[in-house]
């Protein structure tokens, strides 16, 4: 059975803006720019004739796709599809201290040490367990063939590396910004991205 995801970040917030960590337990919602990109990307896939629509618990990405859920698109919020927990950081601004603790959280992950995490906070392996019962999940429903998925931005690297066939170690190959759009065609098992980093609904901005 052949499945389309279309797979995006959420639109953005005023702590997106203010460089403050957001992680799993921070529920901020769209700003006045993330408002206008979540209709930017609903104008350039309006089209689209999605059989459902999946969203993390959090309500920057519920209110992402709120445009299609009032065209009347079944929505369900999923667990697995929240962010990492970025634990003490959490609510917290990117100073430099922060920043040289995530520069080496990134880079032991990096080196494969995906079992690490922020203090308090959740590990990539940790994640992925989540995400796998979420994707399973999705990929269960064989009337669903084409499906919006909108999601968080660290989430979203590290569920494009191992879900695609590669190692969760490679999610920084995966960019990402404010409604970003990875396509996925997930057919017998494999699992291909065919679509990477669209931005080109955010050229209007």
């Amino acid at each position: 059975m052949e499945k389309t995801l279309f797979i995006i970040r959420h639109g953005q917030t005023d702590l997106n803006q203010q460089g403050i960590v957001q992680g799993r337990g921070i529920d901020a919602p769209l700003n006045e720019m993330g408002r206008r990109q979540a209709e930017a990307f609903y104008r350039a896939y309006q089209a689209e004739r999605f059989d459902r629509i999946y969203t993390s618990r959090l309500v920057r990405t519920q209110q992402t796709v709120e445009p299609f859920v009032k065209d009347g698109i079944g929505h369900e919020a999923l667990e697995g599809l929240d962010e990492i927990s970025w634990g003490i950081y959490e609510g917290k601004p990117q100073t430099p201290e922060i920043l040289t603790g995530f520069d080496r959280l990134v880079k032991a992950w990096r080196q494969g040490n995906l079992d690490v995490a922020v203090e308090a906070g959740e590990s990539p392996l940790e994640l992925i367990e989540r995400q796998r019962v979420a994707m399973n999940y999705i990929l269960s429903k064989e009337d669903e063939r084409q499906v919006l998925i909108c999601m968080h931005g660290r989430a979203m690297r590290i569920l494009l590396a191992w879900f695609t066939g590669g190692h969760a170690s490679e999610m920084d190959n995966f960019p990402h910004t404010n409604t970003a759009l990875y396509k996925v065609r997930v057919d017998e098992g494999v699992r291909e991205i065919i679509d990477s980093y669209n931005i080109a609904h955010l050229d209007a901005l």
